[in-house]
């Protein structure tokens, strides 16, 4: 298959998987996982019920404290975006009978989130004897927007049953995901490689441009994670999806919107940092080389420069949210930053209908969003000097990619 209609493909298939990953409706789910443990039923409730002598046994419990009545407030490790710790109050209810303990969870009041994230969500948790032990079964119910929180709950459940069974044996609950782990983020790395390469040819040209691709990607992901660091985010991490690209998640929830506005541009803010000694050093490199980091230079460009495209989820749309209060506001930015990119692609010879109709399409997509996690209370705002300095941040990012787009084609195709 050619290359544009590799590119195409691709961009479909990753739009296609973040609408699936945040914005399909999934509606009401339950998660349900058992698991018997070698303790008996009075021994586990009192772990596993936030009602429970030792409801604060698990690491990331700093304490659970019992209020009157059904109420519980239990004190997480987690902070919140002033970097203290997360506090939620539960209405707990349970019962005993012959067919073991029963216990029904709902989440009150959160200190991070608005009530409304938590309408949906109840937990059942259900303790039977079973020879050798007990055998715990919860039940997880909450409505969801695309699959990625319901698999991240259910990774997060799976982690919890087994820091219970490491608790039971050895009194400390600590377990360290394996997902995190850099080893299995290199390995996710290599598979997202192998991915792409069918979409440039099984060929050595095609490994060495899925490869560039991945190198694309990490170092944008790494720009995310310094401007984390650089709002004091005390854990950051990056967390490779393949085929879809990598994420980069924060130690936080954020505190303002020009905290959103900055994280979102140094994606491809970062990157374009690197424009300017790319095109010098291929301006003096000999002519082997030259090709190599020409294709390296068109990669960079097209990959940040569509991240910036003004659509809900893209980098573009997440700062041009925060910079832009009104609805009107971001109808223009958003038809002037698509305007803009397209242009490049008309200067580098795409047909004038595809940009059209891209124009229109792109357009509308970045009106239509997804539900987002809202907070219990309003980021700070911006400042007018912070929205105008996140706005000539987009635009220098915009001219930078454009211009190594531009410099790339001219040398490939002149």
């Amino acid at each position: 298959m050619s290359i544009s209609f590799s590119v195409i493909l691709l961009l479909t298939i990753n739009l296609g998987l973040i609408w699936l990953l945040i914005a399909a409706p999934v509606g009401r789910r339950t998660l349900h996982l058992t698991r018997v443990f070698h303790a008996p039923p009075g021994r586990i409730a009192a772990l596993v019920s936030p009602l429970g002598e030792q409801a604060d046994w698990h690491p990331s419990v700093v304490s659970s404290e019992r209020l009157a009545g059904d109420r519980v407030k239990q004190t997480f490790s987690y902070p919140d975006r002033r970097g203290d710790p997360i506090t939620r109050t539960l209405s707990v209810s349970e019962a005993t009978d012959a067919d073991g303990i029963a216990c029904e969870t709902r989440v009150v009041e959160d200190s991070a989130l608005d009530a409304s994230f938590w309408r949906n969500y109840v937990e059942r948790r259900f303790l039977r004897a079973v020879p050798g032990g007990t055998a715990l079964t919860v039940e997880q119910t909450d409505r969801y927007r695309g699959i990625a929180f319901l698999l991240f709950r259910y990774i997060q459940l799976r982690r919890e049953m087994k820091a219970l069974d490491r608790w039971l044996a050895t009194g400390k609950g600590e377990v360290h995901g394996v997902l995190e782990h850099p080893l299995t983020q290199v390995g996710l790395a290599v598979l997202s490689t192998l991915l792409l390469w069918p979409f440039f040819g099984l060929g050595p040209r095609g490994l060495l441009l899925s490869t560039m691709l991945t190198v694309v990607i990490v170092l944008h992901e790494l720009g995310h994670m310094a401007a984390y660091r650089a709002f004091g985010h005390q854990r950051v991490r990056m967390i490779f999806v393949p085929l879809l690209g990598g994420i980069a998640v924060g130690g936080r929830p954020y505190n303002s919107t020009f905290e959103v506005a900055v994280c979102a541009l140094m994606g491809a803010g970062m990157s374009a940092f690197l424009v300017p000694p790319l095109v010098a050093l291929h301006d003096a490199s000999g002519h082997a080389a030259s090709g190599v980091l020409v294709v390296f230079l068109l990669i960079l460009g097209a990959f940040n420069l569509l991240n910036l495209l003004p659509m809900h989820r893209f980098d573009g749309g997440q700062l041009l949210r925060q910079v832009f209060s009104t609805r009107r506001g971001l109808l223009v930015a958003s038809f002037l930053v698509t305007l803009a990119i397209l242009w490049v692609g008309w200067r580098i010879g795409l047909p004038l209908q595809l940009l059209i109709a891209g124009l229109a399409v792109f357009t509308a997509l970045s009106l239509i969003g997804a539900g987002g996690v809202k907070p219990r209370r309003a980021l700070d705002p911006m400042t007018a000097p912070q929205r105008l300095l996140a706005g000539f941040g987009l635009y220098a990012a915009i001219v930078l990619h454009g211009y190594a787009i531009i410099y790339a084609c001219e040398r490939l195709l002149g």
